[in-house]
């Protein structure tokens, strides 16, 4: 056996571990648990962070504030320094569209050791404190929601019992490169965080067998999250740091030991365009070094395993064809068979032709690429930055008295 055969084979053995003993990641029937509504709805403030949010606003604040939710709910809107006129419009979207209360703030400038985002949450949690909600919903500036969007998060977490509820958003999908890159990111977050093993029981979630497993996460454009957990878990002075906010809270929440669920949306839509390959590698790259926790060997390791598991099997097809290696060609071709297959799914969900499956090899190396290029922006200095503000890396962020 060459070389090049051992590594085909090597992919196919972790493309076949990856289709069976990975959660069964790459299935998309992992939506809202069963639910029922409850007799007495508790009170919701919903809390939405904004940085020069003003293109974005008009196709996603009204969705909120025309919930149409029985019980007692509230939006506040927290203005983090925007120069675009994002407090104004919301303002004025209030005033033409009526629906649920709306309160819009500023917080200032964040304090050191604090991200703008968390910065702007912990205001709105503070203000949202006053009227005593037994649930936060977290939801970013460009998420529009469906009409009963807040009442299906409501009524999953009384019934599943859940401290958080989160929904991966369906992000926008029409510019070439969002086709070929968003699906992928979605994919490859449920890789790394199987939507099974965080949240355990409920439709679509398995057995809840592996509840207790840390694997912890959420989508922070959708979360509801339980006060009483919150407060538990010190959120969100807790993570006030971190740039991969949604997943530090998941694992605050689960470490105090809540329950948590994670699932894709249906009725949870980004607004947000993605138009050009520079504006998806700046989403990517601003947190994938950050998500590796800045530490070179994880990189390397993640270099290396992202090229065995979905550059090798291309590369060994057209390798053991040209060099007459049939063994090659087959295992490799085996490999980007199951990588295509398990891919299918996420595609259907965001409604994408069955072609753009065997092109999952080039968009991994895509994000192969961007995530080499977030550590060499992290070393220069300028990792990490969103809207004007670079943060430092954790271990760098001064602790308070």
């Amino acid at each position: 056996m060459t070389v090049v055969t051992f590594v085909s084979a090597l992919s196919l053995a972790a493309w076949l571990w990856l289709l069976l003993a990975r959660g069964f990641f790459w299935r998309t029937d992992v939506r809202l648990p069963a639910r029922e509504e409850p007799a007495v709805w508790p009170s919701v403030c919903v809390v939405v962070p904004a940085r020069d949010e003003a293109a974005v606003l008009p196709a996603s604040l009204p969705s909120l504030l025309a919930q149409d939710y029985p019980g007692r709910a509230e939006v506040f809107l927290i203005d983090d320094g925007s120069t675009d006129g994002t407090g104004g419009l919301a303002c004025e979207l209030a005033r033409r569209h009526g629906g649920l209360p709306l309160t819009v703030t500023s917080p200032g400038e964040p304090p050191a050791g604090w991200t703008g985002k968390l910065w702007a949450v912990r205001h709105g949690i503070d203000l949202a404190r006053a009227r005593e909600p037994e649930y936060l919903l977290l939801t970013d500036a460009d998420i529009a929601h469906a009409p009963d969007s807040l009442r299906a998060l409501v009524s999953a977490a009384g019934t599943g019992g859940f401290d958080v509820v989160s929904q991966m958003a369906r992000l926008r999908v029409e510019s070439l490169w969002e086709r070929l890159v968003v699906p992928a990111f979605v994919y490859f977050f449920a890789q790394l965080y199987p939507f099974r093993w965080i949240g355990g029981g409920g439709a679509g979630a398995g057995s809840g067998r592996r509840n207790g497993t840390r694997t912890a996460a959420a989508a922070g454009g959708c979360v509801l999250l339980r006060t009483g957990a919150a407060e538990r878990a010190r959120i969100p002075d807790a993570i006030r740091h971190a740039v991969i906010d949604d997943v530090a809270l998941a694992r605050a929440v689960k470490g105090c030991g809540g329950r948590v669920w994670l699932g894709l949306a249906d009725g949870v839509d980004s607004v947000r365009p993605y138009p050009r390959l520079h504006d998806l590698w700046r989403m990517v790259s601003r947190s994938a070094y950050a998500q590796l926790r800045h530490n070179p060997l994880v990189l390397a390791g993640t270099v290396v395993g992202l090229a065995l598991v979905y550059l090798v099997p291309p590369a060994s097809v057209f390798v053991g064809l040209a060099a007459g290696q049939g063994a090659t060609a087959v295992l490799g071709g085996a490999a980007w068979l199951v990588m295509a297959g398990t891919y299918l799914p996420m595609l259907r969900y965001y409604r994408q032709p069955w072609w753009l499956a065997p092109l999952l090899p080039f968009t991994a190396f895509l994000y192969l690429l961007m995530t080499v290029d977030s550590a060499v922006q992290h070393y220069r200095g300028r990792g990490a930055a969103w809207k004007g503000r670079t943060y430092a890396r954790p271990d760098a962020v001064p602790e308070e008295g």
